[in-house]
């Protein structure tokens, strides 16, 4: 009897919770104390694919998201404490979810399966580009830095850019310089070349 294949879930693949969509976008849940309900969609190429309803409760003591949605014909209800560190560059608080199985703390929670949790909970769930051959990633790699995307060279050339700032470069401009000329020092045949690999 042949094996069942068992193939690993790419992270890209899986619904994302991100702790911004609970502080971005003229959000309050974490503003000031109390509960406030809510709704997430996520849409697939512009249509309804998913959606959960969310509840946090921010008081003085504790901070946590309980989460209700429906999953196989059953009804799935758990929460997830929240904490608060100090940013590490001196400007307030930064928030983080607590995974309940792992105890990590994370900005982004993944569904696999029935429950929101930090990426290492779920087994089997991978990056896209952990599950390429290396001659891909090392074609991929090639390709990014020879073909720049149009917005590098609009943000870069656009009116106003500053390119010093107290009579020396700064941090972006060296960035976008660098991306540009690492993308023309390559051999206008690049593609063809990596094609043929």
């Amino acid at each position: 009897m042949p094996r069942i294949a068992n193939y690993p879930t790419a992270v890209e693949d899986s619904l994302t919770f991100r702790l911004k969509s609970l502080t971005e976008n003229n959000n309050s849940y974490l503003n000031s104390y109390g509960i406030r309900a809510g709704t997430t969609n996520w849409t697939r190429n512009g249509k309804p694919y998913a959606s959960i309803g969310i509840t946090v409760t921010h008081t003085e003591v504790n901070t946590f998201i309980k989460f209700g949605y429906n999953t196989g014909g059953e009804h799935i209800s758990y929460r997830v404490n929240l904490i608060s560190k100090s940013s590490n560059l001196g400007k307030g608080k930064v928030w983080f979810f607590v995974c309940p199985i792992t105890g990590k703390c994370c900005r982004k929670l993944h569904l696999k399966g029935t429950y929101f949790l930090h990426r290492t909970a779920h087994k089997g769930l991978m990056y896209e580009k952990q599950l390429q051959s290396k001659k891909n990633r090392d074609m991929l790699g090639i390709f990014d830095k020879a073909v720049l995307s149009d917005e590098v060279y609009e943000e870069r050339y656009k009116k106003y850019f500053k390119t010093h700032y107290n009579g020396k470069e700064t941090k972006r401009y060296k960035k976008l310089s660098y991306k540009i000329k690492t993308a023309e020092s390559y051999p206008s045949d690049i593609m063809e070349s990596l094609l043929m690999m």
